[in-house]
């Protein structure tokens, strides 16, 4: 059976030597970049930007070369994971904590590669509950005007404690049942006083790497 690390490996066929690298967070990309840890360390020159301090932990341990934003450009492409993938290739993400990370860094790449596991794949958005990022003042009135766009949010804790994002942020996990028209939601759930952004990436992915009956497939978008 095919699993996570095939699909995580298999995103290597997008990485040349020279490239900005966009690396993602999560159990699919620590594949990716366990992988690249190895070419880099045969040779290949690339230069890393990590959407979160656990890739940022993992790509040094490997000795992955990292960059911050005011030392490049562009972002040549960058790999990520997702906890949703609807057919149209819309996508939730933002079950480990790093969504706005993730979504500054897919937004900067010439490229977004998403890998993703059968079990990922949905008919429509919004099984998964959908991680909106927030800040901490006034977090009960953000709760209050989600509500009132139909999410049943709960703030995220770990441990007992709250969540706190790379940013310092909270994480607010809302159910939408099933989401008809996530560029709407989006964009809506943007225009809320407190909220930073939210863990829906609405025509972002330009391919993603996925299991199909037993088979490694990548999905382009149309």
């Amino acid at each position: 059976m095919l699993d996570k690390k095939e699909v995580g490996e298999k995103a290597i066929d997008y990485v040349k030597d020279g490239m900005v690298v966009g690396l993602g967070t999560g159990s699919t990309v620590y594949y990716f970049i366990s992988k690249l840890g190895q070419l880099v360390q045969q040779g290949l020159s690339i230069k890393g930007v990590p959407t979160s301090k656990q890739t940022e932990k993992l790509a040094n341990e490997l000795g992955i070369p990292l960059v911050s934003f005011n030392e490049i450009e562009q972002i040549d492409v960058a790999i990520d994971g997702a906890d949703e993938v609807d057919q149209e290739l819309h996508l939730i993400k933002g079950g480990g904590g790093a969504l706005l990370r993730e979504k500054i860094i897919a937004a900067a790449a010439k490229t977004f590669i998403v890998i993703a596991d059968s079990h990922k794949n949905v008919n429509k958005l919004g099984t998964f509950p959908l991680p909106i990022e927030v800040v901490p003042y006034g977090v009960e009135m953000t709760i209050k005007h989600i509500r009132e766009l139909g999410g049943s949010p709960e703030l995220r804790k770990k441990d007992g404690t709250i969540f706190l994002t790379d940013n310092g942020n909270y994480i607010l996990d809302s159910s939408f049942q099933e989401i008809k028209q996530p560029k709407e939601l989006e964009k809506n759930l943007n225009l809320i006083p407190g909220v930073v952004d939210n863990g829906l990436f609405v025509g972002m992915a330009d391919a993603v790497i996925t299991i199909v009956d037993n088979k490694l497939v990548t999905i382009v978008r149309r």
